[in-house]
């Protein structure tokens, strides 16, 4: 049975730091692609930054990079999404996802298989 959880959330003023992290079982974060996703209320859920270690792949939606940044400890099988300078624009619940080979855009929920419940993130201004 796959298992995310996420962790880490919290509520900071404009140009402070979080740091996320997903907890996998169930799959190997190395050999799994997996994903951040957000969500604000009202709005559409968004990709943030996906990685895909054995392949050595990483990817940032542009208005994350340069603040965001992805990695992975394999021993203890979690990913860790850092954010830095975070922004109002960022307060969103954020979800872990994994798929073991996606099949489309990494950017899209639907290529995804497993969620995490999610940890809210608030920047205050």
């Amino acid at each position: 049975q796959v298992q995310l959880v996420e962790s880490g959330g919290g509520s900071v003023q404009a140009g402070g730091s979080l740091r996320l992290s997903c907890a996998a079982s169930g799959i190997t974060v190395r050999r799994d692609y997996m994903g951040w996703f957000r969500q604000a209320p009202g709005k559409e859920r968004q990709a943030v930054a996906a990685i895909y270690a054995d392949a050595g792949f990483t990817h940032y939606a542009d208005s994350v990079k340069g603040r965001f940044t992805l990695s992975q400890d394999n021993a203890k099988n979690m990913v860790y999404l850092q954010m830095n300078s975070l922004k109002p624009e960022d307060t969103a619940m954020y979800h872990c996802a994994a798929v073991l080979r996606i099949g489309g855009n990494w950017r899209r929920s639907d290529a995804y298989d497993y969620w995490g419940q999610g940890t809210q993130v608030t920047v205050s201004s």
